[in-house]
């Protein structure tokens, strides 16, 4: 069996190529970008009143002054040529030329067209976003590989950019094998379970921002998983098969993908839950043999699938996401295998959830951790740290 440090290398140390595409700036969101977007623009793109107010000239604020029109947003305004005088203005709209000061109009008292100042903490430059205090033409306003959240889509898109190039997202496939699965929603038969890793399986994806392209269903026959399988590698990028990896008489999965040209990587790991794990590589295509039991499949898509999606999505960081917490009770086990134990985090604290057995997944639905526990650890004593593994974003 290979050691889980030694499979994730092999996995991280073969990314495939990834490619750029132009991409609608509405239709970027969790996507990252491929090429530094510079700002066609200053922003805002001239003095702009800050408030519903006055402008004027500060140095004329210690006398009234005459009102002698008004400003609106998406107007040009004339200037202010005359001493003593001031304009009505609204919030966004520009400020007029030789005015350098807006006051808001809380803090004003208007008579006869007069405008008399009642606020002596006014200061000159008050209440103006000056041009391009945002940003200024021709400046970075996002790098390469910053992800495009809803607030860098609107930062964009008040630049007046309508398109981004993005780092193109891998195009997935499922293949859920299994003579014993019933569609949640129809009757079991006897014999039958619930069919739930491809739910799950779509539900993971989509955190990340992506839905699968192709799912395909069947039975422990072998040339439907073959059939399936080459369809799969024909059409996508990364290919997930569940169940049929272990060394049953109906696991059939890897015969499969030795059938259909596919080089292995590493089979079996040493870990639990999710030891019977499949990786290989057809040519720039990758493909993942994932147990069937529902707690081992989504362990194995937060330890080894979803890190490689991310940097293929061209996302940069430490994947999983990790860190230290203080264990709240005693954990042993047997040494030879890491164990990836479902966690709550509280606080400082991690506590292990019950069932930890690799068919249940009662206690990963509140988990929001894996608690990892090497291959060499027999014990992790109360108030020790403990390394963590994040899942569960939302």
């Amino acid at each position: 069996m290979t050691p889980v440090s030694i499979a994730k290398q092999i996995i991280y140390s073969s990314i495939p190529p990834i490619n750029a595409e132009p991409r609608p700036l509405n239709d970027s969101l969790g996507m990252v970008l491929a090429e530094p977007v510079y700002s066609p623009v200053d922003m805002p793109p001239f003095h702009q009143s800050a408030m519903d107010g006055y402008a004027l000239r500060f140095q004329d604020a210690s006398h009234p002054l005459r009102i002698v029109g008004e400003v609106q947003a998406g107007v040009a305004p004339r200037a202010i040529t005359e001493p003593g005088t001031a304009m009505r203005i609204f919030t966004g709209a520009p400020t007029p030329e030789g005015a350098d000061t807006v006051i808001m109009q809380e803090k004003v008292r208007v008579e006869n067209n007069l405008l008399y100042l009642e606020d002596p903490e006014l200061k000159s430059g008050a209440n103006v976003r000056l041009r391009a205090s945002q940003t200024a033409k021709g400046a970075l306003a996002l790098p390469a590989g910053a992800t495009l959240s809803p607030a860098a889509i609107g930062l964009l898109a008040g630049l007046g950019i309508n398109a981004v190039s993005v780092w193109t997202k891998p195009r997935v496939a499922l293949i859920i094998t299994g003579k014993e699965l019933a569609m949640p929603g129809a009757p079991l038969q006897p014999g039958q379970v619930y069919e739930s890793n491809s739910i799950t399986l779509t539900a993971a994806l989509a955190e990340i921002g992506l839905s699968p392209a192709l799912v395909f269903r069947c039975d422990d026959v072998a040339d439907d998983i073959i059939n399936h399988l080459q369809k799969a590698l024909s059409e996508c990028d990364v290919v997930l098969c569940t169940g049929g990896i272990s060394v049953g008489d109906y696991d059939l999965v890897k015969a499969a993908m030795e059938h259909c040209g596919v080089e292995t990587g590493f089979y079996k790991v040493k870990q639990k839950p999710g030891k019977p794990l499949f990786f290989g590589k057809y040519a720039q295509k990758r493909v993942f043999g994932l147990p069937g039991n529902p707690g081992s499949v989504l362990t194995c898509y937060y330890e080894y699938v979803e890190p490689m999606l991310l940097q293929m999505l061209g996302k940069t960081g430490d994947f999983p996401r990790s860190t230290q917490k203080i264990l709240a009770q005693t954990l042993y086990k047997k040494a030879g295998l890491t164990h990836f134990l479902k966690g709550k985090l509280d606080g400082n604290m991690v506590w292990p959830l019950h069932g930890q057995e690799s068919y249940k997944m009662d206690g990963f639905a509140l988990a929001d951790c894996l608690i990892v526990l090497d291959e060499d650890t027999t014990e992790v004593s109360q108030g020790q740290s403990v390394e963590v593994h994040l899942v569960n974003p939302m």
